[in-house]
């Protein structure tokens, strides 16, 4: 095991474990609006922390592989999935997406707000594969952060962090648009609100590509 997974593992772990539950349960609205459509196959979940967006797709009719590099967050959403009453239709599986990835082709591959704090300068790669795992007439949903929330927007901490616009990521994935067709891409602004009360806006990338072959 590499360096790099060791430490993203522990960071994640430790994230996951701070708190019993991290996240609303709920699926990522921009899922919701780009997926709502999609006739029920075979799904892949790229990082799916806690399984509301796994859920939600296996809800509707899905077979989800469900990925993520914690086992605790993957442990949550099996948890959560069978309380729904949809544990038959989610499979999880353990995966720093850097080093190893999930086999087959999906109907749908979902990477909602894909950003790490350990390991981030290689999402692109990770999106690459994505891609890859998609079969004919399938797409690929990529979520991800434009901005800060209003309320942080100057804020040095986050200064050096980059967050890749809708054209940088159609750009870095580089796909034939022979075999691929550029269905969104767009910048979306939501309200939002902090842990510790405030709130603002903040805006989101959302590309989603179909597989033409």
């Amino acid at each position: 095991m590499s360096d790099t997974t060791t430490d993203a593992r522990e960071f994640w772990e430790t994230f996951y474990t701070e708190r019993d539950r991290i996240w609303s349960g709920e699926p990522n609205p921009l899922l919701v609006r780009e997926a709502a459509d999609l006739a029920p196959g075979r799904a892949l979940d790229l990082g799916c922390g806690e399984g509301g967006d796994a859920i939600w797709l296996a809800a509707r009719g899905w077979q989800v592989t469900a990925v993520d590099i914690s086992a605790t967050a993957l442990a949550r959403t099996a948890e959560h999935a069978a309380q729904a009453g949809v544990g038959e239709r989610i499979v999880t599986a353990e995966h720093d997406l850097r080093h190893s990835f999930p086999d087959g082709a999906f109907d749908l591959v979902s990477a909602q707000f894909f950003h790490s704090p350990v390991g981030d300068t290689e999402r692109l790669p990770v999106l690459r594969r994505a891609a890859e795992a998609v079969a004919s007439g399938g797409v690929l949903l990529i979520a991800g952060h434009a901005g800060w929330p209003s309320f942080v927007e100057g804020d040095h901490e986050h200064s050096h962090v980059h967050l890749p616009s809708t054209d940088e990521v159609l750009a870095g994935l580089d796909l034939p648009e022979q075999r691929w067709r550029v269905e969104a891409a767009e910048e979306v602004e939501r309200e939002v609100t902090w842990p510790d009360g405030r709130t603002g806006t903040r805006a989101d990338n959302i590309v989603r590509l179909r597989r033409l072959d």
